[in-house]
């Protein structure tokens, strides 16, 4: 399976990671040297209606349309169009402003007609860039001098529109220059740069020419639908069939959920146990630029492309094998490299279904400990087994309630729930998945948009597991898992550890349209405490350092993105007073980690990466880069012999160098992560230190799930 999902250029991304589904177009491609100006049609008027009237009625969020609306929307939908001030110059943005105040009163029209007007100038400026720069590509590479001292801005999405044509060229150059020192220092030589950029020109002006009035549409009112919430989407014809195909859980692929940012197609998030899970090399972050059929067929450059064109290149049949080119998430720039190949297949449930296994703990008095885990990737429910009288239809529930005794029979001392990754799924399945934990009681708030609130949990007492009980997560657990774990948190019935997670807090639904669909926010979820989950998520008890960059991946980062708030109350007891043993686990919890090599490792990681990501500009001096690069190369060398002897292994004298298929970094991008032939073969055997530390700090917490500290009833 292979979901694609649209959101705002960089800033709403990430996923916001939800299982629904839909392309957005890539917003600086495509075009040729005679351009028909795009209009709208009867079917736009009539769907612009339809969209206004829904939006006003059913979301959650009552926004006036008027002059205030009128300017956000001028200003989403430009930095839609030219995110990073490449194309479109001063004078078209100042000639744009006459809309600032008008764009409500068209749309109260049902009309959409300034918005292609700008379409259309950006797809001018665009083209007229990308054929200038084909015409003149050999000789400016050879004009090159990557001797000076000169360097770039890597972000500019907030820096100001170029003045003038010369002011613009000027920054183009530096894109170009930018690319090409990444090229070389690849060891690409000027012919393979000149044929692969010109290819790439070409193509984007080729594929400007497909463009018609719909994909025009779509991209104006998705601007205009973002403003609402960024889960708030306008799906096509061509998209809403793409939509009903993801739902239907039957498209074989990779199973990874993608959308556009920039040029790019960037990986939300993976589908768990799908093919690209299970592979195990592509990320969350990642970009996709190349795409290639089979193990030998030549690799297609997709930088550019419109996301549904990608998504049908790496769809296929199962059993057939798909090779993608990638900048790793953690390259700030588009140099870096890396080759996975994946083959399709089919995302079945029985892969997705919860699953268990003992882990042993030997505590600081040396004696061993038995801690169950129970890993549950999704919440799930075979709708048509239960629908058809099944008494054996597969559920969350079902399978952990059946783990769960299979382990407490095997001799667990404590049961460790790890939905890390786990990006939601059914909610009904989270709340019955509480009811294993709880006796009875309310598990999530829903807040409609009309302010009435419906509570839902356990409604009849029943037996119930009552022993110790750790929750971990990450910022990848969203939705579903965010109800469980804060149910768990609420109850004081255990103990959130890990990283903050999602903070996707809201529901939607798809509803018709004349012409295509909207999906819009409905509702928003709320804790047993009166705290929403949007937002902020749920904050662990005892915090891990992040493994992803809670800056770029989390609602938190999207563009109006609903606010945290909280609402009354639902009356809920206490299980255990455990927040009184907070501060001793906490202490425990940061005594162990000082010195666990696997720790601090982690740490450096994650120290190395911030100090990439804070560079606001890149050198174009080819000497400095390549000093920068040795220079890494013998820290991250440092860090995993630091490691590695921390481990009681033998160091290591070099880092072992990469392989075709595997990243080909350069300068502040390298790869942070070493991993020998040793390593790999062993990668299954290693050990999983959260999950480790998450099982110590359970059997740290035993005594305070004793019956003698259970918490009064409220």
């Amino acid at each position: 399976m292979l979901i694609i999902k649209p959101l705002r250029n960089g800033k709403s991304n990430g996923a916001v990671i939800l299982a629904l589904l839909l392309s957005l177009f890539s917003l600086s491609v495509f075009a040729e040297s005679v351009l028909t100006a795009l209009k709208p049609d009867k079917t736009h008027k009539t769907a612009i209606h339809d969209m206004v009237e829904q939006l006003n009625s059913r979301h959650y969020v009552k926004l006036s349309l008027n002059d205030d609306l009128s300017a956000k929307l001028l200003d989403a939908f430009l930095d839609d169009l030219d995110p990073n001030r490449l194309f479109l110059l001063a004078s078209d943005i100042a000639e744009f402003q006459k809309y600032r105040s008008t764009l409500d009163d068209e749309l109260n029209k049902s009309s959409v007609s300034a918005g292609f007007i700008m379409f259309n100038r950006y797809r001018e400026r665009m083209v007229s860039r990308m054929e200038s720069t084909i015409d003149t590509l050999p000789a400016q590479i050879a004009a090159m001098d990557f001797s000076i001292k000169e360097d770039i801005e890597l972000d500019r999405s907030k820096a100001t529109w170029p003045a003038n044509e010369a002011e613009a060229d000027e920054v183009w150059r530096k894109q170009i220059k930018k690319g090409v020192l990444g090229l070389r220092l690849a060891e690409k030589d000027d012919e393979g740069i000149i044929e692969l950029l010109s290819k790439r020109f070409k193509n984007q002006i080729k594929r400007m020419t497909q463009l018609e009035a719909e994909d025009a549409f779509q991209i104006y009112v998705n601007a205009f639908a973002s403003l609402y919430d960024p889960h708030t989407d306008y799906f096509s014809p061509r998209i809403s069939e793409n939509f009903q195909i993801n739902m239907s859980l039957k498209l074989e692929g990779i199973g990874a959920v993608l959308q556009m940012e920039d040029d790019y197609t960037k990986v939300v998030r993976l589908v768990p146990a799908g093919p690209a899970d299970k592979q195990g090399q592509l990320q969350p972050a990642d970009k996709i630029i190349g795409v290639a059929q089979g193990k030998k067929s030549e690799m297609q450059d997709v930088v550019g492309w419109r996301l549904d064109d990608v998504v049908d290149l790496i769809r296929g049949a199962a059993g057939s094998f798909v090779r993608l080119q990638v900048i790793p998430a953690i390259a700030k720039s588009d140099e870096a490299r890396r080759e996975i190949t994946i083959e399709r297949n089919e995302v079945k449930l029985e892969d997705q279904s919860a699953a268990g296994e003992m882990i042993e703990i030997i505590d600081s008095d040396g004696e061993a400990h038995q801690v169950g885990v129970i890993d549950v990737p999704m919440f799930y429910l075979d709708f048509e087994a239960y629908r058809a009288g099944d008494t054996e239809f597969r559920s969350t529930t079902r399978d952990v309630h059946r783990i769960l005794g299979e382990l407490l029979s095997e001799g667990a001392e404590g049961i460790i729930i790890d939905l890390r990754d786990n990006g939601g799924g059914s909610l009904a399945e989270a709340n019955a998945m509480v009811g294993l934990f709880i006796e009875s009681g309310p598990t999530v708030q829903i807040r409609q948009s009309n302010a009435k609130v419906i509570k839902e949990g356990k409604r009849r007492s029943s037996p119930y597991y009552t022993g110790p009980l750790v929750v971990l997560i990450n910022r990848m657990s969203a939705s579903a898992s965010e109800i469980f774990a804060g149910a768990i948190q609420d109850y004081q019935r255990g103990i959130v550890v890990g990283t903050q997670s999602f903070g996707k807090g809201t529901v939607q639904s798809v509803n018709p349209l004349s012409h295509g669909q909207l999906k819009l926010t409905e509702s928003k979820f709320y804790r047993v405490s009166g705290d929403s989950t949007q937002n902020r998520g749920v904050i662990p008890d005892i915090a891990f350092p992040p493994l992803y960059n809670l800056e770029e991946i989390g609602e938190s980062v999207l563009d109006n993105a609903l606010h945290w708030d909280r609402i009354r109350e639902a009356h809920h007891r206490y299980y255990f007073d455990l927040k009184s043993g907070m501060a001793t686990l906490q202490r425990k919890h940061d005594k162990r980690i000082a010195k666990d090599p696997d720790f601090q490792f982690l740490q450096e990681q994650i120290a190395v990466i911030e100090t990439m990501r804070s560079k606001t500009h890149m050198s174009l001096n080819i000497d400095l880069r390549k000093t920068e690069r040795d220079a890494q190369k013998v820290h991250l060398l440092a860090m995993e012999n630091r490691r590695r002897v921390g481990k009681g292994e033998e160091p290591l004298d070099a880092l072992e160098e990469d392989s075709e298929d595997d990243v080909a970094m350069t300068d502040e991008e390298s790869e942070v992560t070493v991993e020998t032939e040793e390593d790999s073969k062993d990668k299954d055997k290693e050990r999983d230190p959260l999950l480790t530390e998450a099982s110590h700090i359970l059997v740290d917490a035993l005594p305070y799930f004793l019956p003698e500290r259970l918490a009064r009833r409220p």
